[in-house]
């Protein structure tokens, strides 16, 4: 199998890292210091709690080289998908799905939907319909991946979850697509499944994402350093409910656990990618994994007091920043 991987961050890295182990041939589409490191390298440096790998892939920052592929995954964060519609395009055949490995609402969340909301546009999200005019809905795969990563140089990936998790899935349901993708990447300490319900799986990391994100930007820390002060826990509580209703009204129910993320979280010392985003005045997914589930709230008349008062608080930082409403280049 030939599979592109567009965006060489963390993420992708380790994706790339993952589908080289699992035999398919591997390209990453990079840039700056992250493109010279894998070239000079030959490749990506992976290192997990069980395991250190080099990956050779093909690297570069002009996907029209690469020509088209069996699959293709996206790996960038939600503010650069306008400036990547273009690049994607060389690399779609007839076939080619495209799996959307990222944080929050994603861009397709409507199609096949069904019901009253079926079809419906996210421009917070996808401005101007770049991916919806672009790759379509009917190529996307949604993906929701669950570890704890980081580059520590370029070119080079740190995992510190032991055991990582990623959930693949089709818009209308159907498995066969994701199958295929999620054989290649499967190993002993990566679990990959196949699922009918993608969105519930949106809906389950997102409650975690907004506890450890919205905490996370008004401390600048990791969920260790808060979530043991107790009215902080409470407010997670809080807020994990809210989430958890605005799941149920748009028909995904969760089977989340506040009191053990509470728990794992008091020993999480990695702090969540849109924290450190901020801190570092980069373009934050703020629409995608807070902005988004406040819409939905507002359709479904869900209402929302914490989940209002922490997003309000981060989008006044982010401002002060310069983070929010900052297009990736």
């Amino acid at each position: 199998m030939k599979v592109c991987i567009y965006g060489a961050g963390a993420v992708g890295c380790y994706l790339a890292g993952r589908l080289h182990r699992g035999g398919a041939t591997v390209s990453v589409i990079a840039r700056g210091a992250n493109l010279a490191a894998i070239r000079a390298q030959g490749g990506i440096t992976v290192t997990t709690p069980a395991r250190q790998w080099q990956a050779p892939v093909v690297a570069t920052d002009d996907p029209g080289t690469l020509g088209p592929q069996d699959a293709v995954i996206v790996a960038v964060k939600a503010p650069a998908l306008g400036a990547i519609a273009a690049g994607l395009a060389p690399l779609l055949g007839p076939e080619t799905p495209v799996a959307f490995v990222m944080n929050g609402i994603p861009w397709w969340y409507f199609a096949r939907h069904g019901g009253a909301l079926d079809g419906r546009r996210l421009p917070l999200i996808d401005p101007g319909d770049a991916m919806w005019t672009t790759v379509g809905p009917e190529r996307a795969l949604g993906g929701v991946i669950l570890a704890s990563c980081d580059l520590t140089a370029p070119g080079a990936v740190h995992v510190e979850t032991a055991k990582t998790t990623l959930y693949l899935g089709e818009p209308a349901g159907g498995t066969a697509r994701a199958e295929a993708l999620a054989a290649v990447l499967r190993d002993e300490d990566f679990t990959v499944t196949a699922v009918a319900d993608i969105r519930q799986s949106i809906w389950a990391k997102l409650q975690m994402n907004l506890c450890s994100g919205l905490f996370g930007c008004l401390s600048n820390g990791a969920p260790s350093a808060t979530f043991g002060v107790p009215a902080v826990a409470e407010a997670v509580r809080r807020l994990a409910a809210e989430a958890g209703a605005i799941a149920a009204a748009m028909g995904h129910p969760t089977q989340f656990d506040a009191e053990a993320n509470i728990a794992r979280a008091r020993n999480q010392t990695h702090r969540s990618s849109i924290v450190q985003d901020l801190d570092a005045g980069r373009p934050m997914e703020f629409d995608a994994m807070f902005g988004a589930p406040q819409e939905f709230a507002r359709l479904r008349g869900v209402e929302t007091p914490m989940l209002d008062l922490l997003v309000g608080l981060v989008e006044a930082r982010a401002r002060a920043a310069g983070s929010y409403g900052k297009a990736a280049g």
